[in-house]
């Protein structure tokens, strides 16, 4: 008789675990369409002030494209030209305004169904995840299916290039030369998983108060107050940059093209500032009637160059090329300097008062630094269009390349320097106004 008791009380214990399993999915569905809708939505209305609703059909297709691009998955394009002759193209680049707006909400989500937990276990934070980063996958498998088409090449130019185009068609067989581009679906579900696994993990590093699971709560002390640091900080550069371009916009003229840069590149812009601030720097070029929808200032260094010893073509986008070709590019050091510093401030200020200053420094030093790593990358531009005929050459007129390669390691190591010495000062600057008391009783309830 002692065993009947037994199995009605074994039995709620399942069925609660099945519909808290149940839940964790359906919270995991909404954070995979939160993040999807809202990069869509980003990508949607950069592309129209881009002028894409103007291209002959494929808005749909494009659009796939970009939130591809966006999640860290890789398009490549392709051209035909005709039997005997050959269109070439090649892009490599991260919308990174769609691929921010989708991290924030993904991983804002995410977080959400946590916030009123006092503690979590690594299995329930290990099923989120899971859940997640598999419906994620999905979604992504679905938008390359849809991220294909093809388009008729339209030469720039006139006359002239109209006229070689009709030569083409009588003696080469190359009649409207098209430009298509595909999804490759393995490396893109590779780069996506990587994407999203970043995104979950940056999220519950920079989080403040979601609980972690009992054996990484002794990291949350030396990590999350650096890590919001760090989150802080590229954040203010896009807002610096947002108001920048929304005061251009308005003043300068070339409204779309403006918002159509704010809406797909913004941080592609404001985050190389932030490492040419610091003392990193980029290298590349841009020749052909194709240039970077930047700042002309960016464009102006890029089309020079002889900046590199090993490649004379490319040039050097740092502080001294950029303050050559405008002076108010020395601006980006002292912006720099003050976010840095105010940012060192709020992570001394969030960190338990026995934290040394020589403790802040480093744990500042390395965030940068593991920032840097991770944001400057991103900022890559790879973009190639040529056409030949018979195999023998390029046609100048007709091709066009565009290259922005970052100095990764050189770019950390300053971010290293920048945050050791910041983080010790803003630990000083915090010691004279943070609540010790406060802080320690906090800190102890950890």
């Amino acid at each position: 008789m002692s065993s009947r008791p037994s199995t009605p009380s074994s039995t709620p214990p399942a069925a609660t675990t099945g519909g808290q399993l149940a839940r964790i999915g359906l919270q995991a569905l909404a954070a995979v369409v939160a993040g999807y809708l809202a990069m869509g939505v980003v990508a949607a209305l950069g592309l129209w002030a881009a002028g894409a609703g103007d291209l002959p059909g494929g808005f749909t297709a494009i659009l796939a494209a970009v939130v591809v691009l966006a999640s860290g998955g890789k398009v490549e394009l392709a051209g035909d030209a005709g039997s005997l002759a050959g269109a070439q193209a090649a892009l490599t680049a991260m919308p990174l305004t769609v691929t921010l707006v989708g991290a924030l909400v993904t991983g804002f989500c995410f977080l959400r169904p946590l916030r009123h937990h006092a503690v979590t276990t690594s299995r329930e934070l290990g099923f989120r995840a899971a859940s997640t980063v598999v419906l994620w996958l999905a979604g992504l498998a679905g938008l390359s299916a849809f991220a294909r088409h093809d388009f008729p090449i339209t030469l720039p130019g006139g006359d002239t290039q109209g006229a070689l185009m009709d030569l083409f068609g009588k003696l080469l067989d190359a009649v409207n030369p098209t430009i298509g581009f595909r999804t490759d679906l393995g490396p893109t579900l590779f780069y996506g998983l990587l994407w999203i696994l970043g995104v979950l993990v940056i999220a519950l590093l920079v989080s403040r108060s979601t609980p972690l699971p009992a054996r990484l709560v002794r990291y949350q002390e030396p990590v999350r107050p650096a890590a919001h640091a760090m989150l802080l900080l590229v954040l203010a550069y896009v807002a610096v940059g947002l108001v920048i371009g929304l005061v251009v916009a308005a003043t300068k003229g070339h409204t779309a093209e403006t918002f159509a840069v704010l809406l797909l590149g913004l941080p592609n812009v404001s985050w190389l500032a932030l490492g040419v601030g610091i003392g990193g720097s980029w290298e590349g070029t841009v020749n052909g009637p194709f240039g970077l929808p930047m700042p002309q200032v960016l464009d102006a260094v890029l089309r020079q160059g002889g900046g590199t010893r090993e490649n004379p073509d490319l040039s050097t986008v740092d502080l001294g090329s950029l303050a050559a070709q405008d002076g108010r590019a020395w601006w980006l050091l002292p912006v720099a300097a003050v976010l840095v510093l105010a940012v060192a401030f709020v992570a001394a200020v969030r960190s338990p008062a026995r934290v040394r200053p020589w403790q802040h420094a480093l744990h500042l030093g390395i965030a940068f630094a593991l920032t840097m790593l991770v944001v400057t990358p991103l900022t890559l531009v790879e973009a190639h269009f040529g056409l030949s005929v018979l195999g023998i050459g390029e046609l100048e007129s007709l091709g066009g390349e565009v290259v922005l390669r970052p100095h990764v390691w050189k770019t950390a190591g300053f971010a290293l320097l920048w945050g050791l010495a910041f983080g010790f000062v803003g630990s000083l600057l915090a010691s004279r106004v943070r609540r010790k008391g406060e802080v320690e009783s906090g800190g102890g309830g950890k």
